[in-house]
């Protein structure tokens, strides 16, 4: 199949406005925390574009689309031989050879955009008390261990979850499932802030988090519309639903806050859009827009519902990952299973509300399952062989003095 050219121009710059979505991460996730740890949660998220794009390069990618294994790639495309040069004139990945209108290497590029941001979801769990080099070696092993054959599940043809039939349109489950079941592992294994739930830990700077809320909303635009990898009706059915549930995730999580807490905050509105952002990325190609409002609307009050969670269960998720990440994630994977609406773009599966019966929702919970599962015990492992080497947390002193000074000689504000 020839290449088009519009197909790959807005691959092209959904790419860019993926990359762009981890430094609007890092504002988000900054402004949450004290002032002394702002460059430090800056710090890891933009690591993250340096190191996983060289580990995607190197082998993430060949591991997450080489090959036809149904559970991991090989090493065919390592340090991305055979994904430059003539194969940049057709794609010829597995399972896409002459379906794909873009270049290879444009969507060997577009999914290491992907592989960098998610690693860098996890950091919000962590703040405030992760040592920055064993974030690093964290975030690598994990990357290589975990994203790549989760991608290579979900998003390569090849892949054992995508031949049983699950949809996962840009990531729920290989993305915010992934990260946020980590973000929950390493959180266990990290314990607890000092002075968790004993002294106020305000956010320093909401103007930030507002900030990286718009970043996160621009970019995720080319998340979901760039997921369709082709320039029609799909990528534009996709970006509509990405915005209407973001809107009405936004809505919904302020009236309950209202309710329930006697105030509509910044903050609130923030989480509540990223929330809505979450949860309707699996479905963003496969539901019509009616019901992306409604599983926008779920997700803004299911989420800030899930924010006692953490009290309940004792685990100091520091900036919200798993209730936003792990449980939007969750509730859109499995919304799509009622939602799905093959009508509307032509693509996917009807779900339960359109005729469908409930295959596709056993399809959906298998796949979340599995994740879960793979995802959780896989980081506890690797969290733990670092805990116990080199160590996770920071020390006492570190940890009070705040991570811009201990972990990186830096101020972010000046006295």
């Amino acid at each position: 199949m020839d290449i088009n050219a519009g197909a790959t121009a807005w691959v092209l710059i959904s790419a860019g406005l993926v990359l762009f979505m981890t430094p609007g991460l890092a504002f988000f996730y900054a402004g949450m925390v004290r002032s002394k740890n702002v460059l430090g949660m800056l710090m890891q998220n933009v690591f993250a574009m340096g190191l996983i794009s060289i580990l995607w390069v190197f082998v993430g990618f060949s591991l997450a689309f080489g090959g036809t294994n149904r559970y991991i790639g090989n090493f065919d495309f390592a340090f991305l031989r055979g994904v430059v040069g003539d194969v940049t004139k057709a794609a010829d990945l597995p399972g896409y050879a002459g379906t794909l209108v873009v270049p290879g290497l444009a969507f060997m590029a577009f999914q290491m955009m992907f592989a960098v941001i998610t690693p860098a979801l996890i950091s919000g769990a962590t703040a405030d008390r992760l040592k920055f080099g064993s974030y690093a070696v964290f975030i690598g092993l994990w990357s290589v261990l975990v994203y790549s054959p989760v991608a290579h599940w979900v998003f390569s043809p090849t892949g054992w979850l995508f031949r049983r039939g699950a949809l996962d349109f840009a990531g729920g489950s290989a993305i915010h499932i992934n990260a946020g079941i980590a973000a929950l592992v390493l959180t266990m294994v990290l314990g607890p802030r000092r002075g968790w739930m004993k002294e106020a830990m305000p956010p320093h700077n909401l103007p930030y988090t507002v900030l990286g809320m718009g970043i996160l909303w621009f970019g995720w635009f080319g998340f979901n519309a760039g997921s369709a990898l082709t320039a029609d009706g799909l990528p534009a059915q996709a970006l509509v639903n990405t915005h209407l549930a973001a809107a009405a995730a936004m809505l919904t999580w302020l009236l309950v806050e209202r309710l329930m807490a006697k105030h509509a905050t910044t903050l609130g509105a923030a989480s509540g859009a990223v929330a809505g952002l979450v949860a309707i990325t699996p479905c963003a190609g496969y539901v019509n827009s009616m019901s992306a409002v409604a599983i926008g609307a779920i997700a803004g009050i299911v989420c800030f519902l899930c924010l006692k969670l953490k009290f309940a269960l004792k685990l100091d998720d520091s900036l919200d990952v798993i209730a936003v990440h792990l449980v939007g994630g969750l509730l859109g994977s499995l919304l799509l299973g009622f939602f799905g609406d093959k009508s509307a773009t032509g693509f996917g599966t009807d779900g339960v509300f359109f005729g469908g019966g409930w295959g596709l929702l056993a399809d959906q919970a298998v796949a979340a399952a599995a994740v879960i599962v793979f995802s959780g015990v896989v980081t506890w492992i690797i969290a733990f062989g670092i805990d116990k080497t080199i160590g996770l947390r920071v020390s006492v002193e570190d940890e009070l003095v705040g991570l811009d000074q201990s972990q990186h000689a830096e101020a972010a504000y000046q006295s």
